[in-house]
């Protein structure tokens, strides 16, 4: 049991070198497209607003999935893996990982936090979105993003949905900077580039 008198229960802003801005996207190890697009998008609704190939292991596709609210839910899928109810530890069904939202003006400092407190990490640019990875003390990886360009989110389905369209008229590989701001443009929304460091781009480096 914690010690209440040591960690207490608050909704305050506790005084910490970084503080998220919510939940941005939760990835899923999913098991086929079809049985998992049958159940997120044709029994609960959620529209399928992005589908590229998984940019750490393109054997897999990377289905982006709208919650509602313009969170993301996300699955890295393959049509060689059978759906399972019952799931298993590490397999279908399991967290791949974490991702929270970080403020642009806040991301360097992330970094900078990281390593003080002696966490390692990679950077990357992911097309659409700034990426920062490292891995809890379970080992768990976490993810901390920030956007390129201010996106409202009540639109951010809509806009993903529209950087897909962009994306497979240009035959691109997966979504570039190009077809998100070409998203937000085609929908009369204001153009607003946040200022980040540079990063390697699009693939590798996350397990």
């Amino acid at each position: 049991m914690s010690n209440e008198s040591t960690n207490p229960v608050t909704p305050e802003l506790p005084d910490s070198p970084v503080h998220t801005t919510g939940t941005d996207h939760i990835t899923i190890w999913g098991s086929n497209e079809a049985d998992t697009i049958e159940f997120y998008r044709d029994l609960l609704g959620m529209p399928l607003v992005l589908r590229q190939p998984n940019l750490d292991d393109p054997s897999q596709t990377h289905l982006f999935f709208d919650t509602g609210d313009g969170r993301i839910l996300t699955f890295f899928v393959s049509d060689d893996r059978p759906s399972n109810q019952r799931g298993q530890r590490g397999g279908v069904g399991a967290v791949h990982h974490l991702c929270f939202s970080i403020a642009p003006d806040e991301y360097e400092d992330t970094m900078d936090a990281l390593e003080a407190a002696g966490y390692h990490y990679n950077v990357f640019d992911r097309g659409i979105f700034h990426s920062i990875y490292t891995r809890d003390n379970n080992g768990l990886v976490i993810e901390l993003s920030t956007d390129k360009y201010e996106i409202p989110d009540d639109r951010r389905g809509e806009v993903l949905a529209k950087a897909q369209e962009l994306r497979e008229e240009d035959g691109a590989e997966y979504a570039k900077d190009e077809h998100l701001r070409g998203a937000i443009e085609a929908l009369g929304l204001e153009v607003v580039e946040h200022d980040l460091p540079d990063a390697s781009a699009g693939v590798g480096g996350v397990e």
